[in-house]
């Protein structure tokens, strides 16, 4: 026993050797280890290493238990290790590693040949000696399904043979002669099942209850329901999807935002929101490709990188992309609906029409508020390190609890205010004393189907994550990663496509941004003649137009944007 030697750093090359011939136990604790050199333990027969509380102790080299015969117990607990030895592991039973909140990684599974119980820091290190009890069940039963059959033949064919296994715990067959010392010639009958083990004989049962019976590796701390031992993505459908979905989602925004941004034609209000709702979907695609990377990378020994990534920089800021791209979303989506609710509603008033001096501001409260929700769970209320996808899943404390509710509330308001103003657009439509033309009903109800597909996708998402936020989980973690690649970026891939790709508008803008580049100079071409045509038009329409034409001219512009 060795321990409180504040200013002992270092455990040189053969420190113990000579000490004893019999089996150590060595207990170094509560000293000022920082370093163990190789073959410290050299000569020595180790039944149990106690290094426990050595605050400082951060590197132990890995041929420090070479020349060593053991040990059976290694304890390691509330040191600052960042790795175990790779050489001396195979004789270890017991491995203590609590409060070892540096050890992130273990050593290969092969190296734990003997251990039966761990006691480890991380419940996600547990998830590997899982693996690794299955593994050895698997091939317990394997051994003893062949000795089964073994035995089926010996029975069934008149051979004196009996099983024996030797002390080095073999189990073989040996014929009748060999072991007439210890039966007679009844018990050795062709017929017979028995197997001695040294100086005793048990029955069959006996032998099958021993192999199947096997000693099972213990470890605590077990994975939790958040943290199940999976990779990050858990099924394996959902790592071809994910790829699919991100880069669908960051190439059709990036696009959007590349021609809005560089178009010549004026910037209304429109196209800014257009804009704001791209980079938001954009940041989606960026929370969805750094999942599917870092799942890519640890696929199988997420056990290892677990800690690193939940507790690092990476998971943040996954986690803060994505709850900023879906918060900025839904935030943008109400304003473009209530901007054509507005549109549509007073046309007639010029004057009250939406200007981006108005939009600016309005666009401005969305991003402070969509940051400062993203920010939260960096600052302590809730987290992004609970579950492997980094979304904000705590909820042990009540202030955690508030903030998970609130976001669902104001999605669930922005939902209905969104169905509110469409309902009125609808209805509005239907009005011959505002309307003339019957586009305009078009472009509502597209819009109004467009907007009640996003939401439907997030439908189930906020129905299961409520129920979460009150305790009473209805979906497993493994499941609700079906629901975050399948319905949760939906939304992020669609917007894109649905509210710009596929209008007139955004075609022109595009031909006209390649026509720059030296491409599809002719489509181009075509576009500006029919735009100057549109716009000759209009003009003479309006010099001789009265006050309602130009309500008329204001839907003609609005369903414009969006064919």
């Amino acid at each position: 026993e060795l321990c409180d030697n504040l200013r002992m750093t270092t455990i040189p090359q053969n420190a113990f050797q000579g000490m004893s011939n019999e089996s150590l136990t060595l207990k170094l604790y509560k000293n000022g280890f920082e370093d163990i050199h190789s073959h410290a333990f050299n000569g020595t027969k180790l039944n149990q290493l106690i290094l426990k509380d050595n605050k400082n102790l951060r590197h132990i080299h890995n041929d420090a238990l070479r020349g060593a015969t053991g040990p059976d117990v290694l304890d390691i607990s509330s040191t600052a290790l960042e790795s175990l030895p790779s050489y001396g592991l195979e004789a270890i039973q017991v491995l203590n590693a609590t409060s070892s909140y540096s050890l992130k990684r273990l050593p290969p599974l092969d190296k734990f040949g003997s251990l039966l119980e761990a006691v480890l820091t991380y419940p996600s290190h547990c998830c590997a000696f899982q693996n690794l009890r299955t593994e050895k069940k698997k091939s317990l039963l394997s051994i003893f399904d062949n000795f089964s059959k073994e035995c089926e033949s010996t029975l069934r064919k008149p051979t004196n043979e009996l099983f024996y296994r030797d002390d080095s715990h073999n189990v073989s067959l040996w014929s009748a002669e060999n072991m007439y010392p210890f039966a007679t010639d009844e018990e050795t009958s062709p017929y017979s099942y028995s197997i001695i083990f040294g100086d005793s004989e048990i029955t069959s049962f006996d032998f099958e209850y021993d192999f199947c019976q096997p000693k099972i590796l213990t470890c605590t701390p077990e994975p939790d329901a958040f943290n199940p031992c999976e990779d990050i993505l858990g099924y394996s459908f959902l790592r071809v999807l994910i790829w699919f979905i991100n880069i669908l989602a960051i190439v059709g925004n990036f696009t959007v935002l590349l021609v809005l941004i560089t178009s010549h034609y004026k910037l209304t209000v429109p196209r800014f929101l257009m804009c704001n709702l791209s980079f938001a979907d954009f940041c989606m695609g960026l929370y969805l490709l750094l999942i599917a990377s870092v799942d890519a990378q640890t696929s199988g020994q997420y056990y290892n990188h677990a800690i690193d990534w939940q507790t690092g920089s990476g998971c943040s800021t996954a986690g803060f992309f994505t709850v900023f791209a879906s918060e900025l979303s839904v935030y943008t989506l109400m304003v473009i609906t209530i901007e054509r609710w507005h549109t549509i509603t007073y046309a007639m008033q010029l004057d009250q029409k939406l200007r981006l001096r108005h939009a600016v501001p309005i666009m401005l409260g969305g991003w402070i508020f969509s940051i400062l929700i993203a920010a939260l769970p960096l600052l302590g209320v809730s987290s992004y390190m609970k579950v492997s996808i980094c979304l904000p899943m705590d909820i042990e404390m009540g202030l955690s609890q508030a903030y998970i509710l609130l976001i669902l509330v104001l999605n669930v308001v922005a939902f209905i205010v969104i169905c509110a103003c469409y309902i009125k657009i609808y209805i509005a439509v239907q009005n011959p004393e505002l309307v003339a033309a019957n586009k305009d009903t078009k472009v509502a109800k597209r819009m109004a189907i467009l907007i009640f597909t996003d939401f439907t996708c997030m439908a189930p998402i906020s129905f299961f994550a409520i129920s979460a936020a009150f305790k009473v989980p209805l979906i497993t973690v493994t499941n609700s990663k079906i629901l975050l690649v399948l319905f949760y970026p939906v939304n992020s891939c669609a917007n894109p496509f649905l509210y710009a790709i596929f209008t007139k508008a955004f075609r022109r803008d595009f031909f006209l941004l390649m026509s720059k580049l030296g491409c599809c100079k002719s489509r181009a071409e075509l576009y500006r003649m029919n735009y100057f045509s549109a716009y000759t038009s209009n003009c003479k329409n309006g010099s001789s137009a009265t006050a309602p034409s130009q309500t008329s001219q204001a839907l003609l512009l609005l369903s414009a944007l969006k064919k």
